[in-house]
């Protein structure tokens, strides 16, 4: 997208990737959230661990100045010996999608984890997610498991892809 920029998140955009995020809460089994987030609860519990260097990172995109996506890395487990392997994520509006905005997002995330301590870079996916799967393969990922029957969203029971990639620097 030609108007299109991609940046480190700042609190003024919490809101609209709030709104974003709970899209998916709402209207998909693609996350396993079942209640949507306030922008105060997303704020302490997600927001602040994010920073503009480091293995935890949020970049954000932007088209004509409106935030329509963002991408993440987060700790993968609270023990230190996870602490050199991420999970990413990617959320785009739904009128962003199919655009390359994904891909944009997720090529500068793992351009700047490059530059970091990190030796894993992991995805969980909802399945069935083809746009997904085919996006986080086209960045090297590949399956390493699969899950079935895992979460419960919609009134059905979900299977759950989780995929890898070796980051170049480890």
């Amino acid at each position: 997208m030609p108007d299109s920029r991609i940046r480190t998140a700042t609190l003024a955009d919490l809101p609209r990737l709030t709104a974003v995020y709970n899209h998916y809460v709402r209207e998909t089994p693609i996350t396993f959230d079942i209640q949507e987030w306030s922008v105060e609860r997303r704020r302490a519990e997600w927001f602040e661990h994010y920073a503009e260097t480091g293995r935890h990172q949020l970049l954000v995109a932007e088209n004509g100045g409106e935030v329509c996506g963002y991408a993440s890395s987060s700790q993968f487990r609270g023990k230190e010996a996870y602490d050199t392997t991420v999970e990413i994520s990617v959320y785009l509006a739904p009128e962003s999608t199919g655009r390359g905005l994904g891909r944009a997002l997720y090529a500068a995330l793992l351009d700047r984890l490059r530059n970091e301590d990190v030796h894993r870079a992991l995805a969980g996916i909802t399945i069935p997610n083809e746009p997904s799967l085919a996006l986080h393969r086209r960045f090297g990922f590949t399956e390493v498991a699969h899950f079935t029957q895992t979460g419960r969203k919609q009134s059905r029971y979900w299977d759950v892809v989780w995929l890898e990639k070796k980051m170049e620097n480890s």
